[in-house]
Formats: C-alpha cells, structure tokens, sequence
C-alpha cells in the first residue's frame, strides 16, 4: 500500500484531501510541505518560518504503543516552533478519537478554546467541524495560533481546490473564527484527565 492509500483507508472522506492536490503540493510547494513516510508510519506537514502545521499523521496499526508517533512528533518539536493540527471532535461511538486527543494531550498540546473550525467538504457536501490543538514551546498566543491557520488554510488546504475538486472551499473568514472572550467553552481534554 502506498502512502496515499495509507492515509486514505485511515481518515474520513472529508477530511482527505485528494492525491492530485497533495502530490502538487509536495512537488509545488515543496520549499514548505512535506512527506516523512517509513514502512509504519506517514507524516505530512507544513513548515513555515513561524510555525509547523501537520496536515496528517498515521501509525499503522502494527507499530501502535511503540512510541512511533511520540518520535514523529518529537522531531517536529525539535525545530521550535509552535506546532499546530486539526483534529475531529471526540465521538464516543469512535474510540479512535478519544485515543487521539490523549496521545496529543500526552505530547503536551492544548485546544485552542477561542477558535472555531468549519468547513464545508467538497467531497460530501457537509459541514465538517474540527478542533484546532496547539503545542507551543514558548506559550504562543491563540492570536498566533488563528493567524497561523489562516495562512495555512490559504496556501495548503486551498491551494489550486478549483483545479482539483471542480469548486471552491469557502473564504477563512467563514471557515475560521476567533471568540476572544468566551473563556466558558470547556476544553476538550477536561473530561479526558
């Protein structure tokens, strides 16, 4: 199995971007996006000056509890930049999503309270809703955080999306939101400690 496939049999329709706009975008944009594959695991991500955005991170089920994904991360980490990800809200009637938060709670990230995530998918036409987790090696704001997925929905989510999908995601302003002062929202990991 390829690395595509990897990727593709493991996360949902709709949070797949399609091989073609991957492909360009580690052949076009390959001064900033980038693959890490070995026989257990794949890693794609973005590195900008200011910070690191992993767009997919997969173990195989085989090298899962070896600290495989600890590893990948811990490289990441190394560069020093605030590293950022979106994650699927914890669904209950999924383990796998629980299981991810605590390895990313493990590793030290936080949710990003202020910022919400919604996207209309172009493969199944619903309204996809993520959660935007965060580590930070000299506690970065959220601002920094928001600003930082603003750029990176602009120049990788969309990067050539007409092209590849027949249509266009929504604008950032109406995927991304920023509420500066609702500190109420509980934090994801809350329920996991």
């Amino acid at each position: 199995m390829n690395w595509y496939e990897k990727l593709n049999k493991y996360f949902p329709i709709e949070e797949m971007k399609s091989k073609d706009h991957m492909e360009a975008l580690l052949k076009e944009k390959g001064d900033i996006y980038h693959k890490d594959e070995g026989k257990h695991h794949v890693l794609m991500y973005a590195e900008l000056n200011d910070f690191i955005f992993i767009d997919y991170i997969f173990v195989s089920k085989d090298a899962r509890g070896e600290g495989l994904g600890g590893k990948l991360i811990g490289k990441l980490k190394k560069k020093g930049k605030p590293i950022i990800l979106e994650v699927e809200p914890v669904n209950y009637e999924d383990s796998d999503t629980e299981k991810r938060l605590k390895f990313y709670q493990r590793e030290g990230f936080k949710h990003a309270d202020s910022i919400g995530y919604n996207r209309k998918s172009l493969a199944t036409n619903e309204v996809n809703s993520m959660e935007i987790l965060y580590w930070s090696p000299n506690d970065e704001s959220e601002e920094l955080i928001y600003e930082a997925m603003k750029k990176t929905y602009n120049e990788i989510h969309t990067y050539k999306d007409k092209e590849w999908y027949g249509d266009s995601y929504e604008p950032v302003g109406e995927v991304l939101t920023r509420d500066e002062g609702d500190s109420s929202k509980k934090n994801i990991f809350d329920h996991l400690s």
